[in-house]
């Protein structure tokens, strides 16, 4: 709820731009131009690291909406999950900074989407975040790769995502939901 009022102006800027320019495609950028305001910053005076996540979310709520994933979602009964990510930081994020959160498709795997995330200023990378997505059916179960491309009309091939990719997300994997995982420190 931190940044419902943000989530809801992207959504409506995001219907607005769909609506004049038709559908980004799915192997497209997703730009949302924001501003670090007081809420974001922690007490160095900078953007503190935790809302990096939070601010991203835009970008996927923007590219969810201008692909036609959220209709597809809607329709369907599909939700998205973050199973998984990570974020590197450049350079900081000062109060009142203006910035542009991008957003990318850059591949999957056999379970999942992955998505890229930038904070950029002047065109030039301040953080970095790759996350790692599940789309899942209300109902129960997981949405095919297939099913998913297929619903928004995306035949372009989304690329397999780089070696290092599948080795992190191996490694940060959690035991299943249905499994055990008892907090017992090495």
């Amino acid at each position: 709820m931190n940044v419902i009022w943000r989530t809801l102006l992207i959504m409506l800027r995001a219907k607005r731009i769909r609506k004049r320019e038709g559908d980004l495609p799915l192997d497209g950028i997703s730009r949302v131009r924001l501003t670090t305001l007081p809420t974001d910053i922690d007490l160095l005076r900078h953007m503190n690291n935790g809302r990096y996540l939070s601010l991203f979310d835009l970008g996927r709520w923007d590219m969810t909406t201008r692909t036609g994933l959220g209709d597809a979602f809607r329709t369907h009964g599909w939700y998205a999950v973050v199973a998984n990510e990570t974020v590197t930081f450049r350079k900081s994020l000062e109060l009142f900074q203006r910035f542009d959160v991008e957003t990318k498709w850059i591949g999957h795997d056999d379970r999942a989407v992955y998505m890229e995330h930038r904070a950029v200023v002047d065109g030039e990378v301040y953080a970095q975040a790759i996350v790692r997505a599940r789309i899942l059916r209300r109902s129960g179960g997981p949405v095919t790769h297939e099913e998913l491309f297929e619903a928004v009309g995306f035949d372009g091939g989304m690329p397999d995502i780089a070696d290092w990719l599948h080795e992190w997300a191996d490694r940060v994997r959690l035991p299943s939901a249905r499994a055990e995982a008892p907090s017992e420190w090495a």
